[in-house]
This record gives structure tokens, C-alpha cells and sequence, in this order.
């Protein structure tokens, strides 16, 4: 995706590029799509309506669509595929990165993506089909096999002798990785180093023998913390054995950390993170359907409380004024907690050995948010109403709400964990419900308790 100078740098551009759509200049729009960034028209094609994108896509210049392709979120990714065939598609891998390319190829139809692999060359076919036997989401998926390595028994001049008649490094090389006659990662050696040592050393007396790698399953959600805990540029990418198979490399990393922050905040409304700003109405309406069905469900259930005690809330019409109060200073409460969870379970600050610190600390803060905020709304409804009995009711209820909200809202995420189900996208719906039924239930109950 773009970065913000990126977007910002390209804006002046996207407005020619609309004023010359709309008065049909498209050798303008040709010559401009061609001085801009990939990332940028990524962020272009994704900002527009299907029918403009086309055109885009169709003006953009070839030998940049491979990294256009990359920078383009999943659904918007799916949606220029279809313009293309498989005999082009395989023109466009042959300038691709196998990461990337395995990131192309995942979202085609399994007919096309056939047809895309026998229109390769057997070299980068295999490469390829070894990219995607790896589990989406995980370390293999991820990498590249552009790795740049030596051998510990020569010296340091052999191998600056071979960078320069190599001419060129791969993106992202900050460091050279050693490796013995089986693969197997022994070492690596900081460019920095190889420019500032004596040139008659060996590799095996500058190299680092203890390197940091990442294991090819290892999760892409913990390797972006490895690399913003260690402010690493790459990493070697092992096998279980030690094989060298790849690297990962910032960029990598920077994209991973930007589509779980997309993946959170969209979870938060049941929206899917990759969806497509200017998809079809129909394909729009069916995936948000599923969620507002769950919603409505929940809310039903929290209407059936009220239901129970309808004749409560006719004999005492205070009561329907301020019953909200509770289930909202409740979810409150407990999205609070919730978001601190989740938050923490991404960034890996939960383990099983303090978790139940972390329960006992947010039920203790519970408790205490509900007593303070129990005796204020206390008195301001005693003061607004002049009746000390449901002001009681009111501190009460709200204290207990307030107090399994702080509780659920560390519970839910952790369970929802256990059980393999994302928090980020039902953890909210499951908790307005707790709150929502806890809160109705004590309020009217005690009401109908103590007045009916």
C-alpha cells in the first residue's frame, strides 16, 4: 500500500488524472499513470468505481502491473485479475518477487491459476508452487527466496570481489548469510562489516555465529513483533532443520502491521479488512447482512429482558427513562477492557502463566469504576428525581454491570482465543450483549423487587 508522503505527493496527480477521465484525454491519463509510483496507483485503482478502474488498469504501463499488483488490497486485487489473462498474468510474474507472486496467485480461481503456472517456465513454476505449499499467514508464505550467500572458508576480499561482479543485491540486503554445504544457516555478516574489516580475514572470523531466525510456520502476527522488538531490516527464514529457505525483510513486515491494524479496526463492525470500497451493492449488502442478522439476535435477546418486565416499566415510567444508563456505562467499561485485550493478545503480552493476573487486575478495576460511578449517578438521579430509592437501585445495578463488564471484557477475548474465533470481530458483539442483558436484568429486577 502507499505510504502517507506517497498519497499525499500523488493527490495533485489524482485530480489531473479525474479532470482528464472526465473529458476523455486518455493519452494525458496514459502519460501521467506512467510517472507515478505503483503504490500510488494501487491507492488509484483502489479509490475508484469498477468501471474507471478498468480504464486505469487498461492505461497503466505493463511493466509496472506486477508491483501494482502486490500493492493492491485482496478484493481490489480479484477485481483487476479478472482483466487479465492467463498468458499475460504469466508475462507479469516473470518481474514479480516469488512472495509477491504467491500473494497474485492465491487469489485467483484454481482453473486460472492453473493455467498461470503451465504458462511459465519450469524454474519459476516450481519456485512458485514450493512459495504456496506454505500455510497462508505464515512465515514460508511470506518470504523471499532471494537470499545472497557465501561460504565461511573464503576471505573477506573473495566475496566483495564476487558482490561487484554481481553488480546488483537484492532489495532490503543488509546483511549476507553463510551457509555450509548442505544449507544449513551457520552464520551471517552485516554488509557494514564486510566494508570496514581487514579484506585478508575469513568470512568465519567476521561472521556472527549466533543469528536470530524465524522458523518457516512461525505466524506472521509474531513475526511482525520480532521485528519491531529487535528493529531487524531482514531475517533468515530456516526450516525445523536449520535449512536457509528464505528471508523476510521490513517491507514485508510493514505490510503485515498495517493489515492488522486494518484487520481490528474494520473486525470492529464485522466488516471483512480487504473489502473493496467500490465492490457491487449486491456483494457489499450480502457480507454486512450476515452481521446485522447476528446484531439483531443480540439485540432481541436484550429486548426480551425489558419484555419480562414491561409491567414494571408501566407502573413506573422513571424507570424506562434511566434504565439505559446501566447497560451503556457497562459496555463502556468493558470495551475498554476489551480493546486492551486484544491489543495485548496481538502484540503477545498474554500467555498462560499471566493471564490470571490480568483477570484478577480488570475485575479489581471493575470494582472499582463501578463504586465511584455507582455513588456519583447515584446522586445526580436523587438529586434530578428526588427519589432515593431508585437512585439506590440505579448505584447498585450499575455497580454490579460495571464490574462484570470489566470482567467480560477480559474473559470474552481470551475464551474466543482459546477457541481458535478472532476477538477483534465478535469480541464486541458478544460483549454489548453480556452488558446489555446483566445491566436490564439487575436494574428492572431490583426494581420490580423493590417497588412493584
Amino acid at each position: 500500500m502507499a505510504d502517507t508522503h506517497g498519497s499525499n505527493s500523488a493527490s495533485p496527480m489524482f485530480d489531473q488524472i479525474d479532470r482528464a477521465l472526465s473529458q476523455g484525454l486518455y493519452v494525458q491519463v496514459r502519460r501521467v499513470l506512467h510517472q507515478m509510483l505503483a503504490a500510488d496507483i494501487a491507492l488509484l485503482l483502489e479509490s475508484s468505481p469498477p468501471s474507471t478502474r478498468e480504464i486505469l488498469w487498461q492505461l497503466s504501463d505493463a511493466n509496472q502491473h506486477g508491483e501494482i499488483l502486490d500493492e493492491l488490497n485482496e478484493e481490489a486485487l480479484a477485481s483487476v485479475l479478472k482483466m487479465m489473462d492467463a498468458e499475460k498474468l504469466a508475462s507479469t510474474a516473470q518481474n514479480m518477487d516469488v512472495d509477491d507472486l504467491a500473494y497474485v496467485l492465491r487469489a485467483l480461481p484454481d482453473s486460472v491459476y492453473q493455467d498461470v503456472l503451465q504458462q511459465m517456465q519450469s524454474q519459476d513454476r516450481l519456485r512458485v508452487e514450493e512459495a504456496l505449499s506454505y500455510p497462508e499467514g505464515s512465515a514460508g508464505s511470506i518470504m523471499n527466496t532471494d537470499t545472497t550467500t557465501i561460504r565461511e572458508d573464503i576471505n573477506v576480499e573473495v566475496v566483495l570481489r564476487y558482490l561487484r561482479i554481481k553488480a546488483e543485491l537484492p532489495e532490503q540486503t543488509d546483511t549476507l548469510y553463510v551457509v555450509d554445504a548442505h544449507d544449513q544457516l551457520v552464520g551471517d555478516v552485516p554488509l557494514t562489516t564486510l566494508l570496514t574489516v581487514n579484506p585478508n580475514l575469513s568470512v568465519s572470523e567476521v561472521m556472527r555465529s549466533e543469528v536470530s531466525t524465524i522458523v518457516v510456520d512461525k505466524p506472521v502476527q509474531d513475526i511482525a513483533n520480532l521485528f519491531g522488538r529487535h528493529d531487524w531490516v531482514s531475517a533468515p527464514v530456516v526450516s525445523a532443520h536449520g535449512i536457509l529457505l528464505g528471508r523476510i525483510t521490513i517491507d514485508d513486515v510493514v505490510d503485515i502491521i498495517q493489515e492488522q491494524a486494518e484487520h481490528r479496526m474494520m473486525g470492529m463492525a464485522g466488516m471483512d479488512d480487504d473489502e473493496d470500497t467500490f465492490a457491487p451493492i449486491l456483494t457489499s449488502t450480502k457480507r454486512r447482512t450476515v452481521w446485522l442478522a447476528i446484531n439483531l439476535c443480540a439485540a432481541l435477546i436484550a429486548a426480551s429482558i425489558s419484555n419480562m418486565f414491561e409491567a414494571t416499566l408501566a407502573q413506573i415510567a422513571t424507570l424506562a427513562v434511566l434504565m439505559t444508563i446501566v447497560p451503556s456505562m457497562g459496555g463502556i467499561a468493558g470495551n475498554q477492557t476489551l480493546a486492551l485485550v486484544i491489543r495485548a493478545l496481538a502484540v503477545g503480552h498474554i500467555n498462560d502463566n499471566n493471564s490470571k493476573v490480568l483477570i484478577a487486575k480488570e475485575a479489581g478495576i471493575g470494582l472499582l469504576n463501578g463504586m465511584l460511578w455507582a455513588s456519583v449517578v447515584s446522586g445526580v438521579v436523587y438529586f434530578w428525581k428526588g427519589d432515593w430509592t431508585i437512585a439506590v437501585i440505579l448505584a447498585v445495578a450499575m455497580f454490579i454491570n460495571m464490574a462484570i463488564g470489566g470482567l467480560a471484557g477480559v474473559c470474552i477475548p481470551l475464551l474466543m482465543k482459546r477457541f481458535n474465533i478472532d476477538p477483534a470481530l465478535a469480541g464486541g458483539m458478544a460483549l454489548t450483549t453480556v452488558t446489555d442483558v446483566v445491566g436490564l436484568f439487575t436494574f428492572l429486577g431490583m426494581a420490580t423487587l423493590v417497588l412493584a
